[in-house]
């Protein structure tokens, strides 16, 4: 491999922690960075970092990222030879590589053909069964009627899943269990699949119950060599979507990993590829040296870094010399996998509420500085609707995985965001978990756990939070002659300053009190616009919003009469999004949980239900934007339902 640099300028058209990581490859390698922002995306870490950066268009995906014209104008007018994709956006769109070809670009990723043939599901499967790659068993139902579908999923046999030939990610697919639940799991995933892909056509394919999610990497030149770099465990999902990547997996020997790397190469060779790519398999559960061909990610994997951090490659290095048409300088017998690496993905989303994606201002980033962080956010950033969820990847490496799963927990507990609500707390009870711990892992364990609760702050997290309160927010609206009386600093004339209790409120209403207890020496503090304190101690974070003591005692009664009273009958936006579905029609009778309205925000759909039974009157339509606590619906109570909620169960 030579050590000139393979291009003098490239542009990375992506965005957040990707387009940063694809950055410190071309810095470290002499090559001039051209970055590309939306208006979200102004003032974002990526804009700066890059040696140029170019505005592309409005917030909108649609209207910035995802615009091809606009992306190879930004490259013509900075005088770059290539195009770095990253992953999602246009990383694996045929036409976009055509075009950029057109335009005298080289794409950083593999050819036409292989965007051509791994981008749509039942062509790619039905393309690697004939090079003797092992499928699951499936059909697609590309010109079928409903009824034809229904037929054919019998003989096929249930349970089945039904996906969306196009796109990746989960998007779309839904679980279909029983005949009954068919037709409304097509029209979802059609629902899906046309938004997300512009393409509805769907693929069904036998569910391989308690699967493993095993996927290979590879790496291929244009001279004809093609060599995998092991394999990466991905079964800790939640609803299709990977939160915890390992590798190398637990459950791989060496003899399977031989087997998987030689399918994977195979696959890859099929489609004459360049680049790197993924090959992803199904593995049974109860026999792990059973595996099945799902698709092929042709572009970087978000979960590259543990690959990198057990071969000590660098992914991104090799895109790039591949790309310039130099032979691959690894050859399979130098591939060897050192210890072991585990990558927690950290989401802007609030576990308690459902996992519901969350927005706000970056009050405070911090992270553990002893492992590797590829972040999108920095203080004082803001995250938006607008895009993925994904804020920050947090990635462990040690001797074995037992090393590796401490550190990332340690790790995590020492990574500080405040300002928006994330998933940290919830990796590290899932990173907590014996199953997780012993590797007896499916990809639906995370979907079978029981509902998250809302994290309790340590008394020494609510003292730091008290602390904050008294050191920053005086009292506002009051013009005193002297500071002391708005300071809160407990000082009294004559007498040793004392500290009286302030009360606080969560964001779920439980009324906290300040204890007499140090607070913790290491906590982090911020306030928001709004007046909260956000506090990360313990190895957790929280959000208090300060109450006077009368604030605190009103706030405990309404709770009771709350707890008394009948339920709510308005139906809020749980967050910001457009709604893409209405369920049911003015003054339609519904039961307790029966699905009213879904919305759509950052890329996946929320059900909104009814809480009671009752008649519905919708206050929103299709296609319009809500805020959060927003009312959508009313579901006032019938005389029946009164009777029925009032009847001993």
């Amino acid at each position: 491999m030579t050590s000139d640099p393979p291009f003098s300028t490239v542009l990375v058209a992506n965005r957040g922690e990707i387009a940063r990581r694809v950055i410190r490859t071309l810095a470290r390698l002499g090559i001039r960075s051209v970055a590309v922002y939306s208006d979200a995306d102004a003032d974002a870490p990526h804009v700066r970092e890059a040696d140029v950066a170019v505005r592309i268009g409005r917030a909108a995906a649609s209207a910035s990222y995802l615009d091809m014209d606009a992306v190879i104008a930004a490259a013509r007018e900075t005088g770059a030879q290539a195009v770095h994709p990253g992953y999602g956006f246009l990383s694996e769109n045929a036409a976009f590589a055509r075009a950029c070809a057109d335009a005298g670009l080289v794409f950083i990723g593999p050819g036409v053909r292989a965007l051509d043939v791994m981008g749509d599901k039942i062509r790619s499967k039905d393309h690697v069964a004939a090079s003797g790659v092992p499928t699951v068993p499936g059909f697609s139902a590309s010109g079928m009627t409903d009824a034809e579908i229904a037929r054919a999923a019998e003989e096929a046999g249930f349970p089945l899943l039904v996906k969306p030939s196009a796109g990746g990610g989960g998007k779309g697919m839904q679980v279909v269990g029983s005949p009954a639940d068919l037709a409304p799991a097509l029209s979802t995933a059609r629902r899906i699949a046309a938004s997300a892909f512009g393409d509805d056509t769907l693929l069904l394919e036998r569910l391989i119950e308690r699967p493993r999610h095993i996927e290979v990497q590879v790496l291929a030149d244009s001279h004809g060599t093609v060599v995998h770099l092991g394999e990466r465990e991905c079964t800790l999902q939640r609803r299709h979507q990977k939160v915890i990547e390992e590798a190398p997996s637990p459950v791989v020997d060496a003899v399977t990993r031989n087997r998987l790397g030689a399918a994977a190469c195979a696959a890859a060779a099929s489609v004459d590829y360049r680049g790197a790519g993924t090959v992803e398999f199904l593995v049974a559960g109860d026999r792990p040296d059973e595996f099945f061909f799902i698709e092929m990610n042709t572009r970087l994997q978000v979960e590259h870094p543990v690959t990198e951090l057990v071969t000590g490659v660098d992914l991104v290095e090799q895109q790039l010399r591949i790309a310039a048409g130099e032979r691959l300088a690894i050859a399979q017998e130098d591939v060897h996998l050192e210890g072991h690496a585990i990558e927690a993905r950290v989401y802007a989303e609030s576990p308690e509420r459902g996992f519901l994606p969350a927005t706000g201002d970056v009050l405070l980033w911090r992270s553990a500085g002893e492992v590797r962080t590829d972040a999108a956010v920095e203080t004082g950033s803001t995250v938006t609707a607008d895009y993925d969820p994904m804020i920050a990847k947090v990635i462990a490496h040690g001797a074995d995985r037992a090393e590796a799963l401490g550190r990332l927990d340690a790790a995590l507990s020492r990574t500080v965001l405040l300002g928006v609500d994330t998933n940290i707390g919830f990796l590290r009870s899932l990173l907590a978990d014996e199953r997780v711990r012993s590797a007896a892992m499916d990809t639906g364990l995370i979907d079978r756990l029981p509902p998250f609760p809302p994290s309790e702050p340590t008394a020494r997290a609510i003292a730091a939070a008290a602390t904050a309160c008294r050191t920053d927010a005086p009292t506002a609206g009051r013009d005193h002659a002297s500071p002391l009386w708005t300071s809160r600093s407990g000082w009294r004339l004559g007498r040793e300053p004392q500290h009286p209790s302030l009360f606080f409120a969560t964001d779920d209403g439980r009324i906290l009190s300040s204890p007499s207890v140090g607070a913790d020496p290491d906590a982090a503090t911020a306030l928001d616009a709004a007046g909260a304190v956000w506090v990360h101690a313990d190895g957790a974070a929280h959000r208090l919003r300060p109450l006077t003591r009368r604030a605190a005692t009103d706030a405990r009664l309404a709770a009771r009469e709350r707890a008394a009273a009948a339920s709510d009958p308005e139906l809020r936006a749980p967050m910001p999004g457009a709604v893409v579905a209405v369920h049911v029609a003015d003054g339609d009778e519904v039961a307790p949980g029966d699905l009213v309205v879904t919305i759509e925000a950052m890329k996946m759909e929320h059900p909104v239900v009814a809480p009671h039974g009752g008649a519905v009157r919708l206050d929103v339509v299709v296609g319009e934007q809500v805020r959060r606590d927003q009312v959508l619906a009313h579901v006032s109570l019938t005389e029946a339902a009164h009777e029925a909620a009032d009847t001993p169960s």
